[in-house]
This record gives structure tokens, C-alpha cells and sequence, in this order.
């Protein structure tokens, strides 16, 4: 009988130093669907996490977004929820340096896009001063993207005049002005009402977003671009105030599986899906068109003078020398993309 109320005690004992351990949850919100890439990844940093401080820090991983889109970085920074994610378009005018990664032609895949994104923005102490208020976790971008459309093949810059087009916000707003595009600025979870009631004809998207988005037999053409039309940069973040609460040795965790860890993350995962979402396109039959030369040197020509509008915001910004820094991170997508 004893043995035995001392095994009891044990177990007891145990149990509660196992719910000690638990001792900070972090409130995570998403809010695009719990498939989507992006959900994933995170929910994957989340579990690492977790493992990796022997369950001391758990995710709270909510069922629902605690605010639109556009009002994350915000709800980030007051408190309202711990981590999230989201586009730095999606407030226009707030984030300039980050434009840095969303001219044409940057690269074909997300993993070292974002990669080089992060240790070039890691560097920079002017990217920090842009996102005062959270702690950063990552920098990272989409795959390449690509003109969707419901109307008909886009196979010059001149048959993309006149039509309405949903974007992100952006450096993409800027290049789809240029070419003529009339652009409507509308979170991305907004596409599939705006294509299918023909609201909007097209959008611009990563391929993963056809299937994310529920549009993928809604789309009849796609037209990609070598290195991408445009991509879009995210920044993955939590509260301070939560971050500093933690332990040095949480604190250490977090933090090796952020920077380059966790742009690798999700650049990875935005890789799988954009290559499913190819592949179901081919299905279901949406008729793909490469731009040939000429297209592409429409488009640098009616782009080419953002990147000198940018260098000038930049500099306003305190970047000594941002076509330097551009070079960077062109040199630096170059030098990953030749690893794989």
C-alpha cells in the first residue's frame, strides 16, 4: 500500500511539473485557411517550438484571424494576438525598404527569394527601424508571380490595358500601373467573390493562390514571367512585450528558429504548393502562357524607372547607398538559386 501511494505521489508529482513546464502559450493567428502554405508553415514553427523548449512554450493556434488582414502588424504590436504574419503591401506607404524584393524578374522560387531577403533586411538596421513595435521573426516572399485572368490570353504588354485586376498592394500596384492595368487594391482572401461575380477580371498571384483561393476554376489564362511578374514581401513577427517575457533560454529558442530559419520555412512551403497548384492548373485545363522576349522587355521598359523612385524612397529612409543594397540581394537570390 505504500509502494503504492508513493508511485501515486510520483505520477501526481510528475504531471504537474509537466504542466509547469507549460508555463507561456503564445496566441497565433492566421488569416488565410488552415491549409493554405502559409498556416502551415507557421503551425510547423509552432510544434519546433514547442519541441524545442520541452514543451515550456506552446501555440494557442486561433480558429479564426483576430483581425482582417490589413490590421495585423497592428494587432501584432498591441497585444492582440502574440504571432501572425502578413503582407507588408497591405498598408500602403508604411513599409518602403520592402519593396526592395517585389521588382520584376527576381527569382523562380520562394526558398531562396526569401532567404536572401532575410540577410539582406538582417543587415540593414533601417529594415528594424521600419517595423518598430514588433519583433521581427523573419523576412520572406512568395514564389514568382503570375497574371491571372478570366477573359483572354495575355500575350503583350498592350492586351493587359484596360482590364480590372485585384492586387495586394505594394511595389505590384506601382509595376500593374505602369502597364496599363486598372487595379483595384483588395486582400488577397477577397479574389474568388471579385473573379467569379466579375467584379475583377484577373488577379496577380503566386500559382499556389489559385488553389488557396478557390479560384482555380474561375481562371482561364495565366501568363508567368521568368523570375516572376512581381513577388510579394512578408514579415513574420510576434509581440515584444510576450518575447521579452520569455526566458533567456526560450528566448534562444525562438530565435534560432527565426532569420533564415524561418524564411527557409516558408519559402519551402510556398514552393510545394506553387508546384501543386501548376500541376492542377494543367487539370483543369487554364491555358498557360510563357511572356516571350518582347513582352519582357515591354515590361522593363515601362518599369524601369520604379527602381529609381524606390532608391530615392529608400535614401529618404537613411539607406546610404540602395542600389547597392538591391545589388545584394540580386546577387545573394543568385548565388542560393545555383545551390539548389
Amino acid at each position: 500500500m505504500k509502494k503504492t501511494l508513493i508511485s501515486l505521489a510520483a505520477v501526481a508529482l510528475t504531471s504537474l511539473t509537466g504542466m509547469a513546464q507549460a508555463q507561456t502559450v503564445l496566441t497565433v493567428s492566421s488569416w488565410v485557411p488552415p491549409t493554405h502554405g502559409l498556416s502551415v508553415a507557421q503551425k510547423e514553427w509552432c510544434d519546433a517550438l514547442t519541441a524545442r523548449t520541452s514543451n515550456r512554450v506552446r501555440c494557442n493556434i486561433l480558429p479564426r484571424a483576430v483581425t482582417p488582414p490589413v490590421g495585423t502588424y497592428d494587432a501584432i504590436r498591441n497585444g492582440l494576438a502574440d504571432v501572425s504574419f502578413t503582407v507588408h503591401g497591405y498598408t500602403p506607404g508604411r513599409f518602403v525598404l520592402t519593396q526592395m524584393v517585389e521588382f520584376p524578374f527576381m527569382g523562380d522560387r520562394a526558398e531562396p527569394l526569401s532567404v536572401a531577403f532575410n540577410r539582406v533586411a538582417s543587415k540593414y538596421p533601417e529594415f528594424a527601424a521600419e517595423h518598430q513595435g514588433v519583433k521581427v521573426l523573419g523576412y520572406f516572399t512568395h514564389g514568382p508571380g503570375i497574371v491571372f485572368n478570366t477573359k483572354r490570353p495575355i500575350t503583350r504588354v498592350e492586351d493587359l490595358a484596360g482590364m480590372k485586376f485585384r492586387v495586394g498592394g505594394g511595389m505590384v500596384n506601382e509595376i500593374a500601373k505602369n502597364l496599363d492595368m486598372n487595379v483595384t487594391l483588395k486582400p488577397a482572401p477577397e479574389s474568388y467573390e471579385l473573379l467569379s461575380t466579375g467584379v475583377m477580371d484577373g488577379t496577380l498571384f503566386p500559382a499556389e493562390s489559385t488553389d488557396s483561393f478557390k479560384i482555380d476554376k474561375v481562371i482561364k489564362h495565366a501568363t508567368t514571367f521568368p523570375g516572376g511578374l512581381y513577388n510579394t514581401s512578408f514579415v513574420f513577427m510576434m509581440n515584444p512585450a510576450k518575447y521579452n517575457s520569455l526566458s533567456a533560454e526560450d528566448k534562444k529558442a525562438v530565435d534560432e528558429l527565426s532569420g533564415d530559419a524561418v524564411a527557409s520555412r516558408f519559402g519551402k512551403s510556398w514552393d510545394r504548393v506553387d508546384d501543386i497548384a501548376l500541376g492542377n492548373m494543367q487539370k483543369n485545363g487554364v491555358k498557360l502562357i510563357k511572356a516571350d522576349a518582347a513582352f519582357i522587355s515591354g515590361v522593363t521598359i515601362r518599369v524601369s524607372k520604379l527602381e529609381r523612385d524606390w532608391a530615392q524612397a529608400a535614401k529618404a529612409k537613411g539607406v546610404k547607398d540602395p542600389s547597392r543594397m538591391l545589388a545584394e540581394f540580386r546577387a545573394e537570390v543568385a548565388k542560393l538559386q545555383n545551390q539548389k
